[in-house]
């Protein structure tokens, strides 16, 4: 499973991701509908599904912040706000 942060909405990369990914893709927000996910309950929301690896650009609130758990995985990529249309390729390339 490949949940995408919210911050990623809006740019097609799900379906992007769809394309090569033959599991489930979806937003962080998909996990706990019509709430207000703060960066700190991420983890706790990870921890209930299975083998998640989460993927985000934020990396002001994420790179190295978040505890290493053999639960989930977090890739954060360093990149712009304009440049997130690139995720799904790096995220293939990895």
């Amino acid at each position: 499973m490949i949940v995408l942060d919210e911050q990623l909405l809006g740019r097609n990369l799900e379906l992007e991701i769809a394309k090569w990914y033959p599991g489930t893709v979806q937003f962080i927000i998909d996990l706990r509908p019509n709430t207000v996910i703060k960066d700190e309950a991420i983890p706790a929301l990870l921890r209930l599904q299975n083998q998640p690896t989460f993927i985000t650009i934020n990396e002001r609130d994420f790179w190295k912040k978040v505890l290493i758990d053999g639960h989930f995985c977090v890739v954060c990529f360093t990149l712009s706000d304009t440049h997130a249309h690139k995720t799904f390729q790096l995220l293939r390339l990895l």
